[in-house]
């Protein structure tokens, strides 16, 4: 039976990050994906993400700290250029479910440069948005996009330059933990056996751990995302547009051109309830319809609706990040990122990779541990 020290299991953007970082560290990897690689079937795949350190929680704002760090490094590693600063507003009702302050407070206590715009400070600075009266708005310099399958492709291409071994269109069927330490994994082309496990699997995680007796509540579900296009795509350029969020009982995010003369909107949380297996890939004309109906209103400029696309979403309960070993079965890591992770990817990678290998983890994740994920600690935002 081969061995390494690590088994990954799942390459979208977080599994991918953990191969990276653990090739980086040195550890013999060998690295799972059921599909090939850069699949649809997942939450990783197409083009812009948004990357932000506003949030009203300030474990994330302090993680998102973090990652701008490993973004940057990242960066610097491989050569490429994988994130695009553009600024970025979060537009808070003040009859929501969230509070502006929070946020302020959040960003407050980690340094992050912010500003609270009232509707008219808004409208001045970018007229391509029509704010109502009522509605409180979070400004931050450093929010931006970070480009999704050209990440993931990095990752890829220089976990193998470092040595991991990456293995796509090979499904892993299960883990069995062996006395003493390790987990052997059975694929459908064989077993491995690995010291630590890293499973990074998302909708497919209960697959592999509810034969642990494991289960971690997953509410799962298919997302779509619409690209418009825009009368006027010079109005709608980044260095004229930000990326921008509406918080409230339904989220709504969308960003600037970036690629091409298009706008990209989604409305969070789709409740478009499917497992993978039952998963249509056809995108809802009811939640395009109401998705229309906002960008109307609240950006009158983002013309007509021109393809959208579907991906996944698996939530946690108040899309808490899961972030660490199993208490049960400590040689198995667990990474989930409830929806909202991608801008995390490499500080997320750079985690497990420590966590997987028994080095003490460079950021404090110990908000996201396992343990806590019935009762969560705090309340993620979209």
């Amino acid at each position: 039976m081969e061995e390494f020290d690590v088994a990954v299991v799942g390459l979208g953007a977080l599994g991918s990050a953990a191969a990276y970082h653990l090739a980086r560290l040195g550890a013999r990897v060998v690295a799972f994906e059921q599909y090939e690689l850069g699949h649809v079937r997942g939450a990783s795949h197409d083009t812009s993400r948004i990357v932000r350190t506003s949030y009203g929680a300030a474990a994330y704002v302090r993680f998102a700290q973090a990652a701008y760090r490993e973004w940057a490094a990242l960066e610097v590693a491989t050569g490429e250029r994988l994130l695009t600063v553009t600024g970025g507003v979060v537009f808070i009702p003040d009859d929501g479910p969230y509070d502006a302050d929070d946020f302020a407070r959040s960003l407050a206590e980690s340094d992050v440069p912010f500003e609270l715009l009232d509707p008219d400070a808004v409208r001045s600075r970018w007229p391509q948005f029509a704010i109502p009266a009522g509605v409180t708005t979070v400004f931050t310099p450093d929010s931006g996009i970070a480009h999704a399958a050209r990440t993931v492709a990095t990752l890829h291409i220089h976990a193998r330059v470092l040595g991991a071994d990456l293995r796509d269109r090979t499904r892993v069927e299960g883990l069995t933990p062996v006395d003493g330490g390790g987990v052997v994994v059975t694929t459908d082309a064989g077993q491995v056996r690995a010291r630590r496990v890293v499973v990074a699997a998302d909708a497919w995680t209960n697959t592999l751990l509810e034969p642990l007796g494991i289960r971690i509540p997953l509410e799962v579900m298919q997302e779509q995302v619409t690209y418009f296009a825009p009368g006027e795509p010079g109005a709608f350029d980044p260095s004229r547009f930000p990326v921008w969020i509406w918080e409230d009982e339904q989220c709504f995010y969308g960003f600037p051109t970036y690629g091409e003369p298009t706008v990209k909107a989604a409305r969070d949380v789709s409740e478009n309830l499917m497992t993978p297996a039952e998963r249509t890939f056809v995108p809802s004309g009811e939640r395009l319809a109401e998705l229309t109906a906002f960008l109307g209103a609240v950006i009158p400029g983002s013309g007509p609706a021109l393809r959208t696309v579907t991906c996944q979403y698996a939530l946690t309960p108040d899309r808490r990040f899961v972030l660490g070993p199993l208490v049960e079965h400590p040689d198995v890591v667990v990474a989930l990122g409830a929806g909202h992770a991608f801008k995390f990817t490499p500080a997320f990678g750079l985690a497990l990779a420590e966590l997987a290998t028994g080095r003490p983890t460079t950021d404090d994740v110990s908000a996201f541990a396992v343990d806590a994920t019935v009762v969560p600690a705090m309340r993620a935002t979209c």
